[in-house]
């Protein structure tokens, strides 16, 4: 195992590895012990008892954070005609409407960080699923990227607003940043209880219990901070 500097180490000592924080604590925790010299995200990591093989334990949605995530927020936006019209019109960084923007997707121009598409255009975007997909850029309707041209304005200002998705990974865990080191604790702490809210809201049905088992905080390359999962945080902030 690699051997942790003089920074982690110094920060780790702040930390109680035995305690189990509240959120307000473990956010404002987890800030004050970044050691990165750039502005470090903070990153919330859920273990659950999901099991992501069964039908009624999937668990993918978003969640308009109160806050934003502290960055620009580059939109991709797969459409034709009136749908591409209406991208450029509501203020996409960049529309893909022929088949050389697409060619250029596909040999791995990826300098975007939320793809959206409209109907219409999801039969050739299915052919960069391979290129998409492994870094979560694939739009889906059940992610809200995939709308209508009617729809794109709004779709594209969300997600400039910091509009995130969280979804159940392969080892049942998920893993959400809720801004970064340089916002104020406060903020930090809204954007938590937005994405714990709608966590709670999105619950599968075939869920058991309090199916959020832990739950740790962290900056970037920074110690881990426990938080209490039961901690009733509804209507905080």
């Amino acid at each position: 195992m690699a051997k942790h500097g003089k920074k982690y180490t110094a920060a780790l000592a702040k930390v109680d590895i035995d305690k189990i924080y509240s959120a307000k604590e473990a956010v404002a925790l987890a800030k004050e012990t970044s050691i990165t010299k750039f502005d470090s995200t903070i990153e919330v990591h859920m273990r659950t008892t999901l099991d992501s093989r069964q039908s009624d334990q999937q668990l993918r949605d978003v969640v308009v954070l109160p806050h934003g995530l502290g960055k620009k927020v580059r939109v991709l936006v797969f459409a034709q005609a009136d749908g591409a019209a209406a991208a450029r019109a509501g203020g996409a960084d960049f529309v893909a409407d022929d088949d050389e923007s697409l060619k250029k997707i596909e040999g791995g121009m990826l300098d975007f960080d939320v793809a959206i598409a409209t109907p219409d255009a999801m039969g050739k975007v299915g052919r960069l699923g391979r290129v998409l997909g492994p870094r979560g850029l694939m739009p889906n309707p059940k992610a809200g990227t995939v709308v209508s041209a009617q729809d794109m304005e709004r779709a594209i200002k969300e997600a400039k607003a910091g509009r995130v998705e969280y979804r159940l990974d392969k080892s049942n865990n998920i893993h959400v940043s809720i801004g970064k080191v340089s916002f104020d604790a406060d903020k930090l702490y809204d954007n938590y209880v937005a994405l714990m809210d709608a966590i709670n809201k999105s619950r599968p049905s075939g869920a058991k219990g309090n199916f959020v088992k832990r739950i740790t905080v962290a900056s970037t390359m920074g110690p881990g901070v426990k938080v209490d999962p039961n901690e009733h945080i509804d209507g905080a902030g």
